[in-house]
């Protein structure tokens, strides 16, 4: 009781010299009293524990000595020592201030930040100045093993721990409060009472403040100032509560009650309902800059549209303030104010019409929002609102930086970081680790969805961004890197698309963005690609590889595949499964290929497909048994990414047809004909004269389908091919070029679907050439060949099939028994297979010919046709 007694009457005299009373027994003076005893007790701010503050001090000399930081602990305890004798009562809240400000201080804190005072320097001591003798310690045992718990206790411990205690770290004091004296101007020395009687009274929402006209209506008028009504409008403009304009949902109604004197309200209705209009549209947005957003280039434009916002805010603040200033030459205008306000929240509501669009989308489509104000700045350009222009176009730019921050982060560095929303059009699907696949399957374009919802200005570019990231990646994985600033890219700004100086101004702000941008990925598009060219050219090997390829498959050099060809053939003949064993093969290549320099010989490997094998096994004389066979050739993974596995299977097709072909010379230039007038023994007639034209068309035939497969086609195309490959500007070209020449190159050779009549025919015609072959063998007392022993029974009962026109047909129902009797039959009916199939090779050229338009095809046909009235005439 005697602390609430000594409060009171301290609380008194507070009042009475303040305030300057002179009789403390007044109503004034205990209304005073009264609210300044409430203000102590409302008080919620309490002073700094002092004892707190001093124990986090002592808490941190503690943490520095622990971690071997005794300079720092003694600085902080010299520098409290002398704090000490400067006592205050603020001194508690600010040490808190510094604590709290404190960041990490045993960590990032240091000595030499300190300004020291200049000192004489002063020599380290060593331990030889010590004891440069060395002897001081000599007859001691302190290099001996110490039992600390032989001589010591608790109470000795305690001891000691007490000591070093006081020693390091003493004990904060406690300043007591120093009496403040507030100064005489702090209180207005206006009567209180009128202030707030005035206060009241300029109050207008309040109901005493109006009376009913009449006392049978419910409500009355309430008749107000045009300057009350400017201040309301304001409120409500900056998004705040009012009297007189009232939210419903997302529109702002005005109270009818209000009226202006001598105003109608034909006249003040409608002016109050324009700037409501206005001011619901506003409050979308700031509804809008307090949701949280997540995609990236949608915060940049929530941060936009807030200092779009604030300046409109700062606006209204200032004629506000132009209002309060109390200065007779201001005029209070409404009518200026909704001008204003119109003027000033253009821009606003442009951008309100934007978020009200992404509010129906709702998340659909994250780029939505770059896509609505692209459309705006086109159209605040296309309208003539320069300025308007100007404000969005900058903020468009600040949206479409943060937007393709992903894209020039993936064709700079080739990382493919997507923020949320997904902003990339690329998808990752590096499932492994096969370089040879990395062009190809680690990275590809998500046509079906994300790159529909990309920018509409982006769409034609997405593909060469694409290409870029995927260049550079391929680059890092052939350790090459170049210097980073030659490939960043600046962000584009308004600068660059529109400069100052320039009439590009006046051009469509959609084709010099395009442009621009354009310009742009063209640049990062066309240095990676030269890049990864030059280093594909080269390091990598390209031309090389394709050089391989082309004596592996294509037969550029006879004499090293003449000796491969022989030994296949010869162990064919001989009817031995060796010819089929892939390490005999693989030998036998290696050893071939290995005198070209372009080759690896440890990269070829030639297998033997085992299932053809057994599904030709019983008509092994046919040209169609070398299928089992094939070359594989281990490119470089650069160079495989380019070369793909379709097209190395294209390669091997190709191989397969000359190979059958050289096939069937062989097998017919094996037998030599030599005339004789005397019978022989099996047909009891001398020479026929048909044997030596069969065997003289044949090898017309074979010859030119061999010469022009290799010499026109083969050599046509690698040319083509070559120029294609120098004229590419990327690797996606590249591939194009390659692949389109591997097309080009299988239909010159009829190996496509659509001619699969035609290679039908050629393979008919091949195995016509070996069974004329066999039989020559066999029937004009040659030596007999090793298959006819061990396969005879191949071909007995054939005869049934001597007459099919098909030109499917197999060659081998052609094969000879040693059986036949009609020896002239016989080689009468291969010719005239062998004539027919040459009559629809070249109908079924032509047809072609005019069809597609292949100029390969009727040169072939020509060829054909030129012995044709010859070859009929026989």
């Amino acid at each position: 009781m005697a602390v609430a007694a000594t409060i009171s009457t301290l609380t008194e005299e507070l009042v009475a010299t303040v305030a300057k009373l002179d009789s403390k027994d007044t109503p004034r003076s205990r209304n005073l009293k009264r609210r300044a005893e409430e203000s102590f007790k409302s008080n919620a701010y309490a002073r700094t524990n002092q004892f707190a503050v001093a124990s986090q001090l002592d808490g941190l000399q503690e943490k520095f000595q622990v971690l071997n930081k005794d300079d720092l602990a003694d600085a902080l305890r010299s520098r409290l020592t002398e704090l000490e004798d400067h006592r205050s009562s603020w001194f508690p809240e600010i040490l808190s201030l510094l604590l709290q400000l404190a960041d990490r201080p045993a960590q990032l804190s240091r000595l030499d930040r300190i300004e020291q005072p200049k000192h004489e320097q002063v020599k380290p001591v060593s331990w030889n100045d010590l004891d440069a003798a060395g002897s001081a310690f000599c007859d001691e045992d302190i290099w001996e093993a110490v039992d600390f718990g032989a001589e010591s206790s608790d109470e000795d411990l305690r001891s000691v721990s007490s000591v070093g205690h006081s020693r390091n770290l003493p004990q904060t004091s406690v300043v007591p409060d120093e009496d403040y004296v507030i100064p005489d101007d702090a209180f207005s020395p206006l009567d209180d009472e009128d202030v707030i009687l005035s206060i009241k009274s300029a109050q207008f929402w309040r109901d005493e403040n109006h009376h009913k006209a009449d006392q049978h209506q419910k409500f009355s008028s309430r008749v107000i100032t045009e300057l009350q009504v400017v201040r309301e409008a304001i409120f409500m403009l900056q998004g705040l509560p009012t009297s007189m304009f009232w939210r419903l949902d997302d529109s702002i109604e005005v109270d009818r009650r209000y009226k202006l004197a001598q105003v109608s309200d034909e006249t003040f209705l409608p002016l109050l309902r324009t700037l409501c209009s206005i001011g619901a549209r506003l409050d979308i947005l700031r509804r809008f800059v307090r949701l949280p957003q997540t995609i990236a280039h949608v915060q940049t434009f929530h941060r936009d549209i807030e200092d779009c916002l604030r300046g409109f805010d700062e606006f209204l603040s200032t004629v506000q303030s132009k209002y309060l200033s109390q200065n007779e030459t201001v005029a209070v205008s409404l009518l200026q104010l909704s001008e204003d306000v119109h003027r000033e929240s253009r821009l606003l509501l442009l951008l309100t019409d934007i978020v009200s669009k992404l509010k129906r989308s709702g998340s659909e489509n994250p780029v939505r929002c770059l896509d609505l104000l692209y459309d705006l700045v086109c159209m605040a350009q296309a309208t003539g609102y320069d300025d308007e222009f100007r404000i969005l176009a900058k903020m468009f730019f600040s949206c479409f930086k943060t937007y393709a921050r992903p894209i020039n982060l993936w064709m700079e560095t080739g990382e493919l970081k997507d923020s949320v929303g997904g902003t990339l059009f690329i998808l990752d699907n590096r499932n492994d680790s096969d370089l040879r696949t990395l062009w190809h399957d680690w990275y590809t374009l998500d046509g079906a969805s994300r790159l529909l919802s990309v920018p509409k200005f982006i769409q034609p570019l997405a593909r060469k961004i694409f290409i870029t990231g995927k260049s550079t990646v391929f680059l890092q994985h052939l350790n090459v890197f170049h210097e980073q600033e030659h490939t960043r890219e600046t962000p584009l700004t308004f600068e660059d698309v529109f400069p100052q100086d320039a009439s590009s101004l006046y051009l469509p702000f959609s084709a010099l963005l395009e442009s621009a941008f354009g310009r742009m990925v063209d640049r990062q598009h066309s240095l990676k690609s030269s890049w990864l060219r030059q280093e594909l050219d080269q390091q990598c090997g390209l031309w090389t590889s394709l050089e391989a390829l082309e004596h592996i498959y294509l037969c550029k050099d006879m004499s090293v595949v003449g000796p491969i060809d022989n030994k296949i053939f010869e162990l064919i003949d001989r009817g031995r499964g060796a010819w089929s064993d892939r390490f005999l093969l693989t030998e036998l290549a290696q050893s071939a290929f290995s005198t070209l320099p372009v080759i690896d010989p440890s990269r070829l490997i030639v297998r033997s497909n085992k299932d053809t094998r057994d599904k030709l096994n019983g008509r092994h004389r046919s040209v169609k048994i070398l299928e089992t066979i094939s070359f594989d050739y281990i490119l470089p993974w650069p160079v495989a990414n380019i070369i793909t596995k379709d097209a190395i299977l294209g390669y091997r097709r190709i191989s397969t047809i000359l190979m059958q072909i050289r096939r069937a010379m062989y097998t017919v230039q094996k037998q030599r004909l030599q005339y004789s007038d005397r019978p022989d023994k099996i047909s009891g007639k001398g020479t026929n004269p048909l044997d030596y034209i069969l065997r003289h068309n044949m090898l017309w035939f074979l010859n030119t389908l061999y010469s022009h497969m290799t010499g026109f086609v083969v050599s046509t195309a690698v040319e083509s091919l070559r120029k294609a490959l120098d004229d590419a500007n990327d690797v996606d070209a590249m591939i194009a070029a390659h692949r389109s020449h591997m097309v080009s190159l299988e239909e010159q050779c009829l190996l496509s679907q659509n001619l699969h009549a035609l290679y039908q025919a050629i393979i008919t015609l091949l195995d016509l050439c070996v069974s004329f072959a066999d039989l020559q063998a066999t029937m004009k007392g040659a030596s007999q060949p090793e298959w006819s022993k061990s396969s005879r029974h191949d071909y007995d009962d054939e005869d049934d099939d001597e007459d099919s026109d098909d030109p499917d047909a197999d060659g081998d129902t052609m094969a000879p028994s040693v059986h036949e009797s009609q020896y002239d039959e016989r080689l009468h009916d291969i010719k005239n297979q062998f004539d027919r199939l040459i009559a629809f090779m070249t109908a079924g050229l032509k047809g072609i010919g005019r069809v597609d338009g292949q100029l390969s095809w009727e040169i072939l046909a020509e060829k054909l046709e030129w012995r044709k009235a010859r070859l009929n005439g026989v």
